[in-house]
Parts: structure tokens; C-alpha cells; sequence
């Protein structure tokens, strides 16, 4: 069996308060992209599970998705995962949640709480069961299904360090970044009254910004630089998506993101050109 982990691309992201549990309060609009991982799951060649993702170290979230559906009662003989990874790591667009995404979703029907484990997975994980076009609150649990928007595409530029999720939000803590929780569902309602109907988010760039911008740039100043080309290159709207430090531009289309990545500096030769996953 094949599957596919779409990345997800925050169009925008506005920050709240921390709340008890540790974790900040957002709303933004998540999009699942044509960029993804490929994860292909077969029989276990010993008698256990095994997750492989040749040229990446460290704890993998798959494996964690996979031992809790173990512990949930998953009775299916032993499967040997392996993730081949196209979507760069660290990046803030969410593969190693989209990969842990696509294991639970080979037991959704199997497994009851399915939802509930992807919560304590990782706040990106559950938006990723059903990758689509939505409007997310909580910290990423709550997830608003949107009607497909319409085109655009995106030149991706990612460095090739990333940066720590936590240590950005954190980052965000010390510069007293965010928005009081009136602030934050006025700025929900506004994403919801211009993205609910299907418009390409080129028609609302006005909404579309990061709040946690500042503090990735705090922390690794050099995106300032990958802004600044994607808008030279002709970007309707620049921006960094998630904790960062992906930096991505927004075009009309394939064709038009193509052009912009070809005209982009030689040292943005890495730059990966996308465009919406969305079923319509």
C-alpha cells in the first residue's frame, strides 16, 4: 500500500494566548499542498512494526502513531513503514505530522479514538487526517473544513536548517507577541467570511500574515532574505509559514510560480514549486 502525506502550508497565522496546557491559542488557514511525502506500508519482515526513514535521525512521529494504535488494540500482523521524504524537515509545513497522520488513517476504521490520538500526537496531526482547506483554532485541534479555494500556487524557498517549533514559540514569549482571545476570533471571523466561499487567497492577501514571523526572524535572521527575493521575484504576498523557517510566495498559478523560481537567485536554487491538494 502507497500513501501520501501532503505538507501543510500556513496561508496565515495569528497567535493567542498560551493556554494552561502550555500550548498558544491560533487561528490560521491550513492548505494542504501538492509537495508530499511518500510512505509505502507492507508486511514486516520481522515480528514487529517498523518505521524507516532512510536520512532522517531522531525520534520519528510515525513510530509514535503507530505504537498507539498498538496500544489502542490494533490487531493487524506486524507492517513495516517506510517514509520516503520529500518534504523538507523542520521546515514548518508539518511532514513529520502529515507522515503520523497517514498511519492513523490506515486504522481509522479499525480503531475507535482515532481523532483523540492525533490530538496528543502533535497540534498539526489531526488537520492532516483529512488533509483539506481549513480553518484551524485551539492549538491546531480544532479544524474547520473550507470549500476548495480557487487557484494560486507557491515557490517554496527552505533553508536547510530548521528551526525548533517550541523554540520559536518561545522566541514569540519573550518579544510579547499575539493577540488577546477578542482579537483572535475577530481575525477567525474575518478568514472565514473571505476564504468560506471558495475565493483564491490572492483575493484576500490583505488577511494573510504571521504572527510568529518576527519571532523566526529573531532566531534566524537570514529569512528576511528569502522574503525579500520571493517579493522581487513577483509574489503577490511574502510570507513564512508555520514556526518557519520556510519562507513562501504566493503566484496565480503554476506557470507563473515556475517562472518566479527559475528568475530567483542561484542561491535559491533548492526552491520547490507547489500547488493546493484540495478535492473539489
Amino acid at each position: 500500500m502507497t500513501l501520501r502525506a501532503p505538507a501543510k502550508l500556513n496561508l496565515c497565522l495569528y497567535l493567542g494566548p498560551r493556554r494552561g496546557d502550555g500550548l498558544h491559542e491560533i487561528r490560521s488557514l491550513f492548505c494542504p499542498l501538492t509537495l508530499a511525502d511518500r510512505i509505502v506500508v507492507g508486511d514486516a519482515d520481522l515480528d514487529a512494526d517498523q518505521v524507516v526513514c532512510p536520512g532522517v535521525e531522531g525520534p520519528n512521529l510515525a513510530a509514535q502513531a503507530l505504537a498507539a494504535l498498538r496500544a489502542r488494540g490494533w490487531r493487524r500482523p506486524p507492517v513495516r513503514v517506510e517514509i520516503e521524504k520529500r518534504i523538507p524537515v523542520a521546515a514548518g509545513l508539518g511532514g513529520g505530522s502529515a507522515d503520523a497522520a497517514a498511519v492513523l488513517r490506515l486504522a481509522r476504521d479499525e480503531v475507535e479514538g482515532v481523532e483523540e490520538m492525533a490530538a496528543r500526537l502533535g497540534a498539526d496531526v489531526p488537520s492532516q487526517l483529512d488533509p483539506a482547506f481549513a480553518l484551524v483554532g485551539g492549538a491546531g485541534e480544532v479544524v474547520e473544513r473550507l470549500a476548495p479555494p480557487g487557484d494560486f500556487a507557491v515557490v517554496l524557498l527552505t533553508p536547510e536548517a530548521g528551526l525548533s517549533t517550541g523554540e520559536v514559540y518561545a522566541e514569540a514569549d519573550r518579544l510579547g507577541l499575539g493577540r488577546d482571545e477578542a482579537r483572535l476570533d475577530a481575525a477567525a471571523q474575518r478568514l472565514r467570511a473571505a476564504a468560506g466561499m471558495g475565493e483564491s487567497p490572492l483575493g484576500y492577501v490583505d488577511l494573510l500574515g504571521n504572527d510568529l514571523t518576527e519571532a523566526a526572524l529573531s532566531l534566524r535572521p537570514e529569512i528576511s532574505g528569502s522574503l525579500a527575493a520571493l517579493t522581487e521575484a513577483g509574489a503577490a504576498v511574502a510570507l513564512v509559514t508555520g514556526s518557519g523557517p520556510t519562507a513562501f510566495g504566493l503566484f496565480e498559478d503554476i506557470a507563473a510560480a515556475d517562472r518566479a523560481a527559475g528568475a530567483l537567485p542561484a542561491r535559491y536554487a533548492r526552491a520547490i514549486v507547489a500547488a493546493p491538494e484540495v478535492r473539489r
